[in-house]
């Protein structure tokens, strides 16, 4: 696929077809994440890939929050769900991007490195960017992708349930599979325009 279809088409994918991922195309987005640039050449990131239907099971068991109950008359309380929810538990794929903050502090204290002051935490940048061209790849291999927040208070109980070492921090999760014929109840982009007049040459004032 030509470079500018797939940026045009990327988008945020919320809900997947009940169709498996072939390994090839997972092992590309992960190949392709790796290619990202990162400062330094640090390369402080590490991705768990799920793919198993008992791993991903775990992972959102892990993550979700706690949705606050129901009560119906007569009935005890039940958690309410949410149609964003359901849709993204259809996918076959959750990759987990991490930064490690200790591999830069590390390699940035080598001799051909100087301690930058850190203006922005480029550890999470670095992947970020991979990130992103895992959204990409998973575009021109025809897949859709989601890329969305871990909920803060549910970190201790993802690294638990994944045995991820304390100097890893998810940077987020990114849900991957074939695109379903009905992708639910539409994102922000189908409500929102997309802004103008965010580029500015020269000056802000011209």
């Amino acid at each position: 696929m030509e470079f500018q279809e797939v940026v045009r088409r990327r988008r945020m994918v919320r809900r997947y077809a009940d169709r498996p991922v072939a390994p090839e195309s997972v092992d590309r987005l992960l190949a392709n994440a790796t290619r990202g640039p990162s400062a330094g050449f640090t390369q402080g990131w590490a991705f768990l890939v799920l793919d198993t239907p008992a791993d991903v099971d775990l992972f959102w068991t892990a993550t979700s929050p706690e949705a606050p109950p129901t009560v119906e008359e007569g009935r005890s309380p039940v958690s309410k769900p949410t149609t964003w929810l359901d849709g993204m538990r259809t996918a076959p794929v959750v990759i987990v991007p991490m930064s490690d903050k200790g591999a830069y502090l590390d390699r940035y204290a080598e001799a051909d490195k100087r301690t930058p002051d850190w203006p922005v935490p480029y550890w999470h940048m670095d992947v970020a960017m991979a990130s992103l061209l895992i959204l990409q790849t998973a575009v021109d291999e025809g897949l859709g992708a989601c890329f969305f927040g871990v909920p803060g208070a549910r970190i201790d109980a993802f690294r638990a349930a994944f045995d991820v070492p304390p100097n890893l921090k998810p940077v987020g999760a990114i849900t991957v599979g074939h695109r379903a014929d009905d992708t639910g109840s539409p994102g922000s982009p189908a409500r929102r325009p997309r802004r103008s007049g965010v580029v500015h040459r020269g000056r802000f004032s011209s």
